[in-house]
């Protein structure tokens, strides 16, 4: 696996680890998760209590998901970038309502502040090699996606191939 190649790479990366591993820990051992959360922990579980299909459920999303993220930032896949930031922003405000509204503990505003700030992060990322990137690489001699004099293709950070080259 490559290391990301753009400030907003790394953002998703580190986000995708991150989901890889809470989905393996929530898969391996579900209560460590719901106690990092601070969600209580009964000794048994009643009849109709799905727990642990809930948990088994939401960890192999999580999991799946760092895969999505990390075969993202291998594939420098840009517009997913954008794409996240602006569900990342929609998970923080359901979370940030779940806990106003009682619904979680207070603990679980802990998820809503890490996808908010993820967001934020990775609209940084994206702005900052935008910028670094400068005006050339939205278009290269005018033409979107034609290769500049220096070899480099279309929009993007310096150096890095277009992401429909990269999932074709």
């Amino acid at each position: 696996m490559r290391l990301p190649r753009s400030v907003a790479g790394w953002t998703i990366a580190v986000f995708g680890v991150l989901a890889l591993v809470m989905g393996a820990v929530g898969l391996l051992w579900p209560e460590a998760l719901l106690a990092m959360l601070g969600f209580e922990i009964p000794e048994t579980r009643s009849s109709g209590d799905y727990t642990g299909v809930f948990m088994t459920a939401s960890s192999m999303a999580s999991f799946n998901m760092g895969v999505y993220y990390l075969l993202a930032t291998a594939t420098e896949w840009r517009a997913f970038y954008r794409f996240t930031v602006v569900f990342r922003l929609v998970t923080f405000t359901v979370f940030s309502l779940v806990v106003l509204a009682d619904v979680a503990p207070g603990r679980f505003f802990g998820v809503a502040l890490w996808e908010g700030l993820g967001a934020v992060a990775t609209a940084a990322g994206l702005w900052w090699d935008a910028r670094r990137a400068g005006p050339a690489a939205d278009t290269a001699d005018g033409v979107a996606g034609a290769p500049a004099a220096d070899g480099r293709r279309g929009p993007g950070t310096p150096g890095v191939e277009p992401a429909a080259d990269a999932v074709r």
